[in-house]
């Protein structure tokens, strides 16, 4: 019997809008053959739209001022028991909101490893190291429970100890690997000209073929959906850009993006 297929995001507070996890679900609609489930971990539905699964973030023992710490420490609630209790022995997909599905996703189902990870460092950019990241990554539902089991023995001694909860994955995965080589592009290091220029010529579309543009960190998406200036140096521009806005329009998403708001 074929391995279930899920591909997973997680949405809480108001940084990212509903139209985020809409247009992620419309885009992985559009590039993975059917059979597929899509689920969003989220501690508010409003404005999901039909066919997205929903499921409450498990509390994994963070307060409040570590959930909004540096970090994104709460994916590591991805590893919670009663994720895989919705799926268990899955093949989970997990995607950030802030990333642009422009090609087939049936590779990232089809690559073999316990756990398969994001290169944003090397793969990137040759002169820097392996930096293994969450971005997209791929494992099984059940198992990589002892990340999370090894987080909860002191929660505060590891978010003192590394950088942020992807370096901790990294050092706690089993059989762990990174999606091949151009796999998954960046906006800031393949598109944009980088020292202001887009403040006059647009950025460019990522290449023919592309099968994921990551947006990681300033601008997101939204930031270059409207007329202004977006972005920090070095990575600064002049929006509308065009492409994105194509992508976002083309897949549901709303203009101008309706912001959430606490409560």
């Amino acid at each position: 019997m074929p391995q279930e297929r899920v591909v997973v995001c997680m949405k809480w507070g108001t940084l990212f809008a509903a139209d985020y996890v809409n247009v992620l679900f419309r885009a992985v609609g559009r590039h993975l053959t059917p059979g597929f489930r899509f689920l969003c971990l989220t501690d508010r539905t409003a404005g999901l739209i039909g066919g997205i699964e929903t499921a409450p973030i498990p509390d994994i023992g963070l307060t409040p001022t570590q959930i909004r710490a540096p970090g994104v420490w709460r994916k590591l609630s991805l590893f919670h028991p009663a994720v895989a209790a919705l799926a268990p022995g899955a093949r989970v997909l997990v995607i950030d909101l802030d990333m642009m599905i422009l090609g087939s996703l049936d590779p990232f189902f089809a690559a073999q490893g316990g756990m398969i990870l994001l290169d944003t460092g090397h793969d990137w950019r040759a002169h820097e190291p392996v930096q293994p990241s969450t971005g997209i990554f791929a494992f099984t539902l059940g198992e990589q429970q002892q990340i999370l089991a090894a987080f909860q023995v002191d929660p505060a001694a590891a978010m003192a100890r590394f950088r942020n909860e992807q370096d901790f994955v990294a050092a706690h995965a089993v059989d762990m690997s990174l999606w091949p080589t151009g796999a998954v592009l960046s906006f800031k290091r393949h598109c944009v000209h980088r020292f202001g220029r887009d403040l006059i010529l647009p950025p460019r579309p990522p290449a023919p073929g592309t099968g994921i543009l990551a947006f990681h960190g300033d601008p997101r998406p939204a930031d270059l959906l409207q007329r202004g200036v977006w972005g920090r140096f070095p990575h600064l521009g002049r929006g509308p850009v065009g492409w994105v806005r194509d992508y976002w329009t083309g897949h549901g998403g709303r203009l101008p993006i309706v912001r959430e708001t606490e409560g």
